[in-house]
């Protein structure tokens, strides 16, 4: 639909048509008598999959297509489409260790806690049709891959679940190579309910917050300025777009908000602070001509994945039974650029799950259409905690690699070994795993960095929550699709208990 010309009220307005605003807007509009308004600044190619692009539907590559910024660092890219980042992942589904529970349960209570969060997190792989990854989809790389795993003493493990380290395969919300995102998940029975508005090509502007309360949200449509207003205003435009909403409605530190001259309405110093990703470096290798063959032949029967099993492990700093690395074997088509016809890249990248090290979004202007801040600052701890976490990861990376099962696949590519690079060059190789989180971050009364309580309300505003992974004060061990949709349910449920 389009946006109604002049202020129109709502029980209820979702800021943000990815993953987490699909599931509230789904679960509040399942009550007739709420009504509900969904804002997304990107397209909605609507119920049926056959009208949406190839390369959205396609779960074996990541479309950058619908996103807010094309060829730009990676760590940047973040989705602009109904479905959000559902509609640009790898379609993985994994949980998070005891110790992500407990810190949380330290920021929020004990609505926080594994146990508590299990029914939401059932609910969420049941609505989103989560399965476990086919036979035919794993290729010789991936088969091998899990052998050598086990040849390096770890036990299989479910990835979806709360557990302990081990291998194991994720669950996909895809099938037959057919990406099935949140739009389609949670939408597509909501959308002919009466009480459900669906607003997309619609950007948000700011809100507008007057003595602690948010009066209406100032939208751009197509150039032109709109208001709507509700009761409730939930704000889900993810990691790097929820804290600038916040910013640019006045809501943040207050020295930043000057900069650009905002007044400041509530003086929130966590606005755009705290920001947590989690880092990886990638090992290539050199695919043999059996494995490049065999790639092929996978490719042409359509179910060529470049990477479908994973390790959990941990570094001798982790805490016991838990884990702070993922080592992740890949083969196929390279992510960035191209090869010749029957030629493929193969490695194995480690990923570092709780960094340490924080970075930041901030404004650059007070305008909506102007690129942020974004700063991740990988491996920058003062301690050197996230550097020595990526080294052992890269050990482990190693030795899988001269395993009996991968070593015939693939040899050592050129260049030093791993294990030789220093500081800097491991700073240098480093890419993203696409999992920010902690721009907005949940905390305790006498947290001054708290921007949000265990509810998702914001500090200072009484009628304003931020539901996305903005709000979890540490990144899980984890890929956080399914802990995001986990925390949507888990507090579209605390909504309705409250009637707002």
């Amino acid at each position: 639909m389009n946006a109604p010309s002049g202020a129109s009220g709502y029980d209820a307005v979702v800021l943000g048509g990815g993953v987490a605003g699909c599931v509230l807007a789904a679960r509040l509009s399942e009550d007739a008598d709420r009504s509900v308004c969904m804002v997304e600044a990107g397209p909605d190619y609507g119920a049926e999959p056959r009208h949406w692009p190839h390369k959205v539907l396609n779960a074996r590559a990541l479309p950058r297509d619908d996103v807010w910024e094309r060829h730009t660092a990676v760590h940047r890219i973040r989705a602009r489409v109904l479905g959000g980042s559902s509609c640009i992942n790898g379609c993985w589904n994994t949980w998070g260790s005891a110790t992500d529970h407990e810190e949380w349960v330290r920021a929020g209570g004990p609505r926080w806690s594994a146990s508590a969060m299990e029914r939401h997190r059932l609910r969420a792989v049941e609505q989103m049709g989560l399965r476990a990854v086919p036979e035919r989809e794993l290729s010789l790389w991936a088969r091998a891959a899990l052998e050598a795993a086990e040849e390096l003493g770890y036990g299989h493990v479910a990835m979806a679940a709360p557990g302990r380290p081990g291998f194991g395969t994720p669950l996909i919300n895809a099938v037959d190579g057919v990406r099935w995102n949140a739009a389609f998940a949670y939408l597509d029975a909501a959308r002919q309910r009466p009480n459900l508005t669906i607003l997309s090509q619609t950007t948000v502007n700011r809100l507008d917050v007057r003595t602690g309360r948010v009066r209406g949200v100032e939208l751009d449509v197509d150039g032109r300025r709109e208001t709507v207003v509700a009761d409730t205003y939930l704000v889900a435009c993810g990691t790097f777009g929820s804290p600038a909403l916040l910013l640019r409605s006045g809501i943040g530190p207050a020295d930043h908000l000057r900069e650009f001259g905002i007044r400041t309405e509530v003086d929130l110093t966590g606005v755009g602070a705290n920001l947590s990703d989690q880092p990886g470096i990638f090992v290539p290798l050199a695919p043999t001509p059996d494995l490049n063959a065999a790639l092929a032949a996978k490719e042409a029967s359509g179910n060529l994945y470049v990477s479908r099993m994973l390790i959990r492990a941990a570094s001798d700093l982790c805490p016991d039974s838990s884990w702070d690395l993922h080592i992740l074997p890949s083969a196929g088509a390279p992510l960035f650029g191209s090869l010749p016809p029957g030629q493929y890249e193969a490695g194995i990248s480690a990923f570092l799950m709780k960094p340490a090290s924080r970075g930041h979004v901030r404004l650059r202007s007070a305008d909506h259409s102007e690129p942020l801040d974004i700063d991740p600052a990988f491996s920058t701890d003062p301690d050197g905690h996230d550097i020595a976490v990526l080294r052992s990861g890269l050990e482990i990376v190693e030795r899988m690699a001269v395993s009996a099962a991968l070593k015939p696949l693939a040899g050592a590519a050129q260049g030093h070994p791993s294990r030789d690079l220093s500081d800097e060059e491991i700073r240098s190789r480093l890419g993203a795993y696409w999992h920010p989180v902690g721009t907005c971050a949940m905390g305790q009364d006498d947290d001054p960095w708290a921007v949000v309580d265990e509810e998702a309300r914001v500090r200072g505003v009484s009628n304003l929550r931020v539901v996305d992974a903005s709000i979890l004060p540490t990144v899980p061990a984890a890929n956080t699709q399914l802990p995001v949709l986990t925390v949507a349910e888990m507090l579209a449920d605390a909504l309705r208990t409250d009637g707002r």
